[in-house]
């Protein structure tokens, strides 16, 4: 792979005209030093981040690779920072070669404090290209932050599993995506549990125990209640059971009705997880049939019990992405448009336990 060039502009106490004076000279200059570079034009990105996380924040976004944001503007807060600081790069993968493009990244990382708070959209608003969709991300809480800057963007990024309470969490989310697309990466860590099962299920033969499902149980880290409920809402949707309130502190368990009878669901944490995420699924039929997933090394380990008495096990290998692969798919996520996810997530709503605290009441569109 070719080295990385960058160009680099920074100044302390600036201003977003500045700062935006600089983004179109350094790219000019970089067109002037080679007719193949092009800035690329597909997503604004907007992250505000604590000043003290901001390294491992730079860290996940070089990670995403391919799927890095056209411009991704950084908002590194410290609440005593007083002057408007601020970092330009336009990054490019080595020189093109004659009659080829290469493209250009833009990064803005602007030092913000308590003072600017009031002054966000004024900020980032010069800083944004014109007519490309905006992503925007707030990976260390700070929501009033979302608010100032909601009316820029078209695509919110969140993880589901960072609020304290899974009922919390999913309010937020069915709020959220009244104005905005939702891009959450726990939605997404399921990604490869909900592919399994649909492969499973896909040969006309298993076609018809889609129908005969009797039970249904997900097995996750404590602090992942959220993806769990997703998958459950996923399978909900998608086969048209009535989701009813589940029961219960911490196992939560319950029923959804089906057109063809009552299936029993269960979420059950696992402590000994070291990791977020899922853990096992297992679902079974009134024919006798039982399909498992299990979190294995290098993949998801697959076990089917047919109604013969005769069992299969094999390793779906490369299941999972890792962190770095869950962020670039939440960035080009923001593109696209899963049709899934609002009927998983008010399905999901929905299975959440009627004694739970309640939030602003919003529901998913």
């Amino acid at each position: 792979m070719s080295a990385v060039r960058d160009s680099v502009w920074s100044e302390q106490d600036t201003t977003p005209d500045a700062i935006e004076g600089a983004l179109r000279e350094l790219l000019a200059e970089r067109h002037a030093e080679h007719g193949g570079f092009a800035p690329a034009r597909v997503l604004n990105m907007v992250a505000f981040v604590e000043r003290q996380y901001s390294g491992e924040i730079a860290n996940r976004l070089r990670g995403v690779g391919r799927y890095h944001a056209s411009r991704l503007v950084v908002l590194s807060y410290h609440p005593s920072q007083r002057s408007l600081d601020a970092r330009v790069t336009v990054a490019s993968e080595g020189d093109p070669q004659p009659g080829e493009l290469a493209l250009l990244r833009e990064t803005v990382v602007v030092q913000v404090g308590a003072q600017h708070l009031n002054d966000l959209l004024t900020i980032v608003d010069p800083l944004l290209v014109s007519d490309m969709p905006t992503l925007m991300w707030w990976p260390h809480g700070h929501p009033q932050t979302l608010e100032a800057l909601i009316s820029l963007a078209q695509a919110v990024l969140l993880d589901s599993i960072d609020e304290p309470a899974a009922g919390a969490a999913i309010d937020r989310a069915c709020e959220l995506s009244r104005e905005l697309y939702v891009v959450d990466l726990a939605w997404l860590r399921s990604t490869p549990w909900r592919e399994r099962i649909a492969a499973t299920f896909d040969p006309v033969p298993m076609r018809a125990e889609l129908g005969q499902i009797t039970s249904v149980t997900v097995t996750h880290h404590p602090a992942s209640a959220v993806p769990a409920l997703l998958l459950l809402g996923w399978l909900s949707s998608r086969l048209a059971w009535q989701a009813m309130p589940l029961a219960g502190d911490g196992a939560l368990h319950g029923s959804a009705s089906g057109p063809r009878g009552e299936i029993a669901l269960r979420l059950r944490p696992a402590p000994a997880l070291q990791v977020p995420g899922l853990q096992g699924l297992e679902i079974q039929t009134a024919s006798g049939r039982l399909v498992r997933l299990d979190r294995g090394r290098g993949g998801l380990c697959a076990h089917r019990r047919d109604p013969d008495g005769r069992t299969h096990t094999w390793t779906v290998l490369g299941a999972s992405r890792g962190e770095a692969g869950i962020l670039g798919e939440g960035i080009r996520q923001a593109l696209l448009r899963d049709p899934t996810y609002i009927p998983a997530l008010t399905a999901a709503r929905a299975m959440l336990p009627t004694d739970r605290p309640r939030q602003p009441k919003g529901a998913a569109q």
